[in-house]
């Protein structure tokens, strides 16, 4: 337990707000009128798109606190609705899935009406950002070679070798629609077993290299997927949906010029940006604060 807990501290990157960060479960976190608390799920986007966002509020001369690297949906929706935390970067399909399971949009607008319907009264969205980051059944290249898959093969190439293989992800992975209980009733998908790892960090990334899983959850903005020749399956039926960066707040934490400044960041936010900074901070270790201010000043937003 012990090393499981380093591996997921050294997963958010060495922040220097780490320091402030506290514990996200004490009344003393609580949003108040004069501040604003921007906190993240457990996995290094998260915690650098807090980041970004939460610069973007100090350049606005907003005071903000960083709760960074809580823990997976399941308990950061809570403490926003709790009023724990005021902001946070969310993904639009992955927040819908865990709302309404039954939910299929087949649109970006259609994702954000849906999350918007499904949301606790206390909160709201602002806008989405082009950027995405898909949750994704991706195979090492090992058990690429040996099952024949490519890119252009799809999750349900492995319906008859399912049987046969690992797959890794986050202990949530199993109960999520967009995880176990999809990849069954979507595809028929029925693994050899199941490894409870992290979210597509370092511990799902080293058992996938080292073959302890042949298929892992790997985020699509991941810099492995290219460096280690990983192969990302095809979603034909959409199981993984739209995952628009958008961030979620509590009604009234923001003010105005603070909607402005985020809705600003999401614009200029895009997939091959996203993956560029994930790059800097997960490949080259760049501290993840700092990649933020770099990007925001060069965006004209810091």
């Amino acid at each position: 337990m012990v090393a499981l807990a380093a591996a997921t501290a050294l997963l958010a990157g060495c922040s220097a707000k780490d320091d402030e960060a506290g514990n996200p479960l004490t009344d003393d976190s609580k949003a108040s009128g004069d501040s604003v608390v921007v906190g993240s799920n457990n996995f290094p986007e998260s915690t650098l798109l807090a980041d970004i966002y939460g610069e973007a509020l100090k350049a606005k001369g907003i005071k903000v606190t960083y709760k960074p690297n809580i823990g997976s949906r399941e308990t950061t929706y809570g403490l926003i609705k709790s009023g724990s935390i005021s902001v946070m970067p969310e993904y639009n399909g992955a927040l819908l899935a865990y709302l309404d399971q039954k939910a299929a949009p087949k649109t970006l607008e259609e994702t954000t009406k849906a999350v918007k319907a499904g949301l606790d009264p206390k909160l709201t969205l602002l806008d989405p950002s082009p950027a995405q980051t898909k949750d994704s059944v991706t195979v090492n290249a090992a058990t690429a070679k040996k099952y024949h898959l490519t890119e252009k093969s799809s999750i349900a190439d492995l319906k008859d070798v399912a049987k046969d293989v690992v797959i890794g992800a986050s202990p949530e992975f199993q109960t999520r629609q967009q995880g176990l209980l999809g990849l069954k009733s979507v595809y028929g998908l029925e693994f050899k077993s199941f490894k409870a790892l992290d979210a597509g960090g370092p511990l799902t990334q080293a058992a996938l290299k080292k073959d302890a899983v042949q298929v892992a959850d790997i985020f699509t903005t991941d810099p492995q997927i290219t460096q280690e020749k990983w192969v990302v399956l095809q979603d034909p039926k959409n199981l993984f949906g739209f995952e628009n960066v958008q961030p979620l707040a509590r009604k009234g934490a923001l003010s105005q010029e603070g909607v402005a400044a985020l809705d600003a960041v999401s614009a200029k936010l895009d997939t091959e940006t996203l993956l560029r900074l994930d790059t800097q901070v997960q490949a080259e270790k760049k501290d993840p604060l700092d990649v933020a201010k770099a990007w925001l000043k060069s965006a004209g937003l810091g």
